[in-house]
């Protein structure tokens, strides 16, 4: 009882409204790196918004664009981090994230239809989810949530080899739930684990800006996605049992 006691303890006074206001353990280049990352991050959010609105207007999304991010993802990732290329790396991040947006726009035109408000509440639940966790890492200690690589690396494996088994022998409700529902908790991990590694790298050097940017636009957009296909189930769900109660009092 005494260690638990100890461990809720320690939780609580990390967790001190003062805490959160600290950042003074991190260096002042780090601090300017962490604005660069999350300043370019807001910009890919609305480039990727974007794509989702030319999607709705032209319908341009689905395979091609899902390769496109993938294409131009890896295009970036092996561009050197130089001064040079600079501004090479953020146009390409800028159309990972319209064809990210266009791809995404084929559920989001979907979920729309079907009542507007899931996609408010989706990307507003996405923004708390992101900065709770982003921000639990920022004043977390040094190091604290690395060890969560290992994990989520053979959560993810194991997930894709259940979808692979999903293709063979059918896809089951159980299946969906643990795509969606352990894919939130993964990507969930996944910002404590990106963040707390963007200021292990900056520590050591490493102020490639526009590649830490892209990472946490992948952990924020797959959160938006499994928030978004959650809550339009849910609302779906409660329509219809408010159709069935409705049948059955006018019975």
């Amino acid at each position: 009882m005494d260690y638990v006691a100890s461990f809720f303890d320690s939780r609580s006074s990390s967790w001190s409204y003062a805490s959160l206001r600290n950042f003074n353990k991190l260096s002042s280049p780090v601090q300017s790196h962490l604005q660069k990352v999350y300043l370019t991050l807001a910009a890919a959010l609305l480039v990727s918004a974007l794509g989702v609105y030319v999607h709705i207007l032209w319908h341009i999304g689905g395979l091609i664009t899902s390769f496109g991010f993938i294409a131009t993802t890896a295009w970036l990732v092996s561009t050197p981090s130089t001064p040079a290329e600079e501004g090479k790396r953020l146009k390409l991040l800028a159309a990972a994230a319209f064809f990210e947006g266009a791809s995404v726009g084929t559920l989001v035109e979907a979920v729309l239809q079907f009542d507007p408000s899931i996609v408010v509440m989706a990307f507003l639940g996405s923004v708390a989810v992101f900065a709770c966790f982003s921000g639990a890492a920022l004043v977390a200690r040094r190091r604290e949530y690395l060890f969560l690589g290992g994990i989520l690396s053979s959560v993810v494996s194991l997930m894709l080899l259940l979808q692979f088994s999903s293709l063979i022998f059918g896809r089951s409700a159980f299946m969906y739930n643990v795509e969606i529902f352990g894919g939130l908790l993964v990507f969930m991990g996944y910002v404590l684990f990106d963040t707390q590694m963007i200021i292990e790298r900056a520590n050591r050097g490493d102020y490639n800006y526009v590649k830490h940017a892209l990472d946490l636009f992948v952990d924020f957009a797959a959160i938006f996605v499994r928030l978004l296909v959650i809550m339009t189930k849910n609302s779906s769900q409660r329509e219809r049992r408010d159709q069935e109660r409705r049948k059955r009092r006018s019975y």
